[in-house]
Formats: structure tokens, C-alpha cells, sequence
């Protein structure tokens, strides 16, 4: 898979220590890097050289976290967006922009960021508290997960019904604007907007911070998913809170309702999240979402 750089297979192996296997990865490359020690986990912030700044625009939070479901490779959930994210640190860090960016790449996510829009254990949730009592403002939250796999670019909808404040719904709905001008330059033609079971994003929101999930899935599975959840009003909720499986009433619709979330997504956690499934079609779309989004400026 020559898409693929020559050390991922190293990143996704079962005995990688992932967050000693980053930071030599960043030291190699000369990225500079801070460790954060949260709540016993290790989150790594990217940031650039004060020349990528301006006050006058808004800040922009990439955010990807790099732990994987225990004894799976991980390849799409998350290792893919990881190594997406790393190879746009490097191309940022000598493109003599300002581009306002700063990139976190979060541990602990799959202690509970699909299972709950409020898990205190989710690894971003800490972070976002940390934004919050540090009054981190004029920021924008954009999370990559599952970010390997299909050429249809999702945006997730998750956070448009969040309860808060007027001025968070009014955030909110400026972010989500900007994200799908974003995807549309990005995949014209080629993304959808969507409800995306929670990752990261999860945590900012519990904690009153907007902050937009992106996804991919094939195009194939992308239909498919948008049709079920018209014909089924209840799939959404069901999606969202990533707990098919409690909504069933007996074996059979658990098996029913399992089957109508994308094979993507039913691969993750498992031994089939592996190398072979990644696509190159999701790398190009990717690469092209992140460069126009540090193209993009907005007045602070």
C-alpha cells in the first residue's frame, strides 16, 4: 500500500507503545511538541513557531487522539487520521504561513467517546475542561476519527441539538457553516453532513466548546446509511449514543439494527480495523480538507 508511510505498520503493531512511538517520531522530525499529563494519560500538543500566529484571526484545534480499542490494530480507529494529522505538521511547519493552528493528539478516547456525549472518561474531556477554565476563546474545534477508509466525506451533525446557551448555538452553527465550506472545497460533490457516533468531540461539548466531527466513509456504505436512517426515525438516537445494541428488543432486531450501522464502522474494535482496509481515495480527500483548512482564516 504505497499511500501508506513506510513506518505505520510499526505504529499498528501489537506491542507499540503509541505515545513513546509519536514523540520519537516528532523528535525525528523536528516537530515541536509538548506532552500534556491529564487524568493518567498522556496527550501530545503540536504547536508551530510563533511566526504561524496572528491574533487577529481565530484559532484553529485540530484534534485526533491515537489510542486504539485493546488488541486491535486500530489501522482506521484512529491510526489513519494520526499519521494524516503528522504529515500536515510537517508540511505546516516549513510553509512559512500563518495558519493558527495547533494540533492535540488525545489518549483515552476509547475509554468512552462513542458511548456517551457526556463520559467523563473520554480522553478530549479534560483537555476541554482545561480550555475552559484557561477561558481558551476565538477557537475553532475541528476532531478527526475514522479518517482511513471510503472517498464520502461526513460531517458529523452531532452538537446541533446540544443543549447551552444561545451564544454556544450560535457558535456552534458558525463552526458547522465553516466545516462544510470546508469538506465542499475540499470533496465537491463527494460529502454529506451526518449524524457520527460521538469521538472526541464529545468531551468539548460536554464542556459548552463547539467542536465539529469529520469522518469517511465509501461511497457505497455512505447511501446506504443515509437511507436507513430516513426510514428509521429511531437509528439516529440509537447511532449517536452508539448503542445499538440496548435499543433491541430482543436477538434478532440487535442483529437488524447492528447491520444497518456501515461495515466501516463495524470493523472498528475488531481484528478486521486492519492496513488492508485503508483506502487511498480517503489520504487524497483528507490531505485536501486539512490544506484548505489552514488556508482558511476568520477575523478573530
Amino acid at each position: 500500500m504505497d499511500f501508506l508511510p513506510e513506518d505505520f505498520s510499526k505504529f499498528i503493531s501489537d506491542s507499540c507503545n503509541r505515545t513513546e512511538f509519536l514523540i520519537s517520531r516528532l523528535k525525528e522530525r523536528c516537530i515541536p511538541y509538548t506532552p500534556i499529563k491529564l487524568d493518567g494519560k498522556t496527550h501530545i500538543c503540536i504547536l508551530f513557531p510563533k511566526e504561524s500566529y496572528s491574533p487577529r484571526f481565530r484559532s484553529k484545534t485540530v484534534i485526533v487522539h491515537y489510542d486504539r480499542a485493546e488488541n486491535t490494530p486500530g489501522a482506521n480507529d484512529n491510526s489513519a487520521a494520526v499519521y494524516q494529522v503528522l504529515e500536515w505538521a510537517e508540511q505546516l511547519l516549513y510553509s512559512g504561513k500563518v495558519h493558527n493552528t495547533r494540533i492535540i493528539l488525545t489518549d483515552g478516547e476509547e475509554l468512552g467517546g462513542m458511548a456517551s456525549p457526556d463520559s467523563l472518561n473520554q480522553g478530549a474531556f479534560a483537555i476541554a475542561q482545561m480550555f475552559r477554565k484557561l477561558g481558551v476563546k476565538n477557537n475553532d474545534v475541528f476532531v478527526l476519527d475514522g479518517c482511513g477508509r471510503g472517498d464520502i466525506l461526513l460531517v458529523s451533525t452531532a452538537g446541533k441539538d446540544s443543549p447551552g446557551s444561545l451564544s454556544f448555538r450560535l457558535e456552534f452553527e458558525s463552526l458547522f457553516k465553516k466545516t462544510c465550506d470546508i469538506a465542499s472545497a475540499a470533496a465537491p460533490g463527494r460529502w454529506i453532513k451526518a449524524p457520527v457516533p460521538y469521538s472526541d468531540n464529545a468531551g468539548f461539548l460536554a464542556n459548552g466548546i463547539p467542536a465539529v466531527a469529520l469522518t469517511v466513509l465509501p461511497s457505497d456504505e455512505a447511501t446506504l446509511y443515509l437511507r436507513n436512517l430516513q426510514r428509521d426515525k429511531n437509528f439516529e438516537r440509537l447511532v449517536m449514543t452508539h448503542n445499538v445494541a440496548a435499543g433491541a428488543a430482543d436477538k434478532a432486531e440487535e442483529l437488524r439494527l447492528t447491520e444497518k450501522l456501515p461495515l466501516t464502522w463495524r470493523m472498528m474494535h475488531t481484528p478486521m480495523d486492519a492496513e488492508e482496509s485503508l483506502t487511498k481515495d480517503a489520504f487524497t480527500m483528507i490531505a485536501r480538507f486539512l490544506n484548505n483548512l489552514a488556508d482558511s482564516v476568520t477575523m478573530a
